[in-house]
């Protein structure tokens, strides 16, 4: 691996490909390495002890300096095999990699300590690895220590550490090392909360001054983070493009294999035996904000602009039924054009069947710009409980009845889908990106994704 490439770019790969021997039994890789040159000296034809799986397949992409890019795919797709490759930790069977400045990568769970040594052990050879001399450990240590929050566990050995023990201290270590490339494997998704929220505000303050390459099956994750995103299937890549794109690519890609059951458009819930008495308790009419008459007679007024239904919009799926129109209305069925948020609104999705459904799903997501998704819902939870049947040729209309947010300025997109079946086992019909666009200026939503209503805000002394 080389480490002196153009300035302008961070990590090039050239080509790489990897092939791994597998061996049936454990003696054939015994016969694998003595019987070949015995067989050769003998004059016997060549005989293979083992099966060869190409798990990469000629991979080729660039990552600019500053730059975040993501890696999506399936499991058994690669991503793993290539970041080991990047990080010198696994040689390729072909091609080259080049990197320009210093690496910290979070890898598989506990790669690079020794399970013998302690905590405190660990972290100085592992910045060690990463190329800190001990007197820089020295200035950090307590930085280390803090950020790792493990407590006395920091002088036991790693080997009795929990899974969220070993990333809390493995990250901590990767965070004060003053690496020019980050190099991040799922492996925060075995953290606590409140240590997980702790390492994604390093990674966007990594973002403005360093390199991060990011691994993840959540496309919501890969979309905050990234600007560009990578799609590796079987072992070559599939798409390189923006990580909206690429993401939605790849999410159409695993219902088109029969991979799909975790991304019905969804927000799963128990099961609820009073479904009226929880109607009753939430109803949406004794939500209201307190400030919202001031707001909306003011220049803080949250306007959001309605665009009309894009038919043509990007989609997938089996074509049993089609999406024909999305539409706002109120209340009373008058369609809307513009909301100020705060209001009721119903959200009206019209289908037109073209084969017989049994228990049809339809769902939503809104998202932003970036293709997060700022919140969504579905009809299973309302009807799981019965049988609905819709004959072929005809239509429906599905209609979700909300209080509608405010938000903050910017542009943002309904994606819609129709499938039939459960949550758990179903077929994606249709499944519509951007179906429906909507535009809020806003003035009031200073902080997240989108605001609540308040009932009351008091100051009490």
């Amino acid at each position: 691996m080389s480490s002196n490439h153009s300035g302008e770019i961070a990590i090039s790969v050239d080509n790489i490909s990897k092939i791994y021997n597998i061996y049936d039994k454990p003696i054939d890789r015994l016969k694998n390495s003595l019987f070949p040159s015995i067989r050769k000296s003998l004059g016997l034809p060549e005989r293979k002890y083992f099966r060869a799986f190409q798990s990469l397949k000629d991979v080729s992409f660039e990552v600019k300096k500053g730059e975040s890019v993501g890696i999506i795919g399936r499991n058994g797709a690669g991503k793993s095999t290539i970041l080991q490759i990047i990080c010198n930790t696994l040689t390729a069977t072909s091609g080259s990699v080049q990197v320009n400045g210093r690496v910290a990568a979070l890898l598989e769970l506990g790669a690079g300590f020794n399970p013998e040594f302690t905590g405190r052990e660990n972290i100085y050879m592992s910045a060690s690895i990463l190329g800190l001399t001990d007197e820089q450990v020295d200035a950090r240590y307590d930085e280390i220590v803090a950020f790792a929050d493990i407590g006395d566990c920091l002088n036991q050995p790693v080997k009795t550490y929990s899974s969220g023990m070993y990333v809390r201290l493995a990250f901590s270590v990767i965070a004060h090392v003053d690496a020019d490339i980050l190099i991040i494997d799922e492996a925060l998704a075995v953290g606590d909360v409140f240590f997980t929220q702790k390492c994604m505000r390093f990674l966007r303050a990594f973002k403005e001054r360093g390199t991060l390459l990011f691994v993840s099956h959540d496309t919501s994750s890969v979309v905050s983070f990234c600007e560009r995103a990578i799609w590796l299937d079987n072992g070559c890549i599939k798409k390189i493009g923006t990580a909206k794109d690429v993401t939605e690519k790849y999410i159409e890609g695993l219902y088109e294999t029969d991979d799909s059951n975790e991304l019905v458009i969804t927000q799963k819930n128990p099961k609820s035996e009073n479904k009226k008495e929880i109607k009753d308790i939430a109803r949406m009419d004794e939500i209201v904000d307190q400030r919202a008459v001031f707001i909306n007679n003011s220049n803080l007024r949250n306007d959001i602009e309605i665009f009309k239904f894009n038919e043509s919009s990007a989609s997938f799926g089996q074509s049993g039924a089609t999406i024909t129109s999305v539409l706002f209305t109120n209340e009373k069925g008058k369609r809307l054009s513009w909301v100020v948020g705060g209001e009721i609104v119903v959200l009206s999705v019209n289908v037109d069947v073209h084969q017989s459904l049994v228990s049809p799903i339809v769902g939503f997501q809104v998202k932003d710009r970036l293709g997060q998704v700022v919140f969504g819902d579905n009809t299973y939870l309302s009807y799981m409980d019965k049988v609905i049947s819709i004959d072929k040729n005809t239509s429906f209309c599905a209609e979700f009845e909300f209080r509608m947010p405010r938000m903050p300025n910017g542009d943002y997109s309904i994606t819609i889908s129709i499938a039939e079946g459960t949550q758990e086992d179903h077929v994606q019909h249709e499944w519509l990106h951007d179906a429906l666009m909507f535009k809020v200026q806003s003035s009031s939503i200073c902080h997240g994704l989108m605001g609540v209503a308040m009932k009351d805000i008091r100051i009490k002394t």
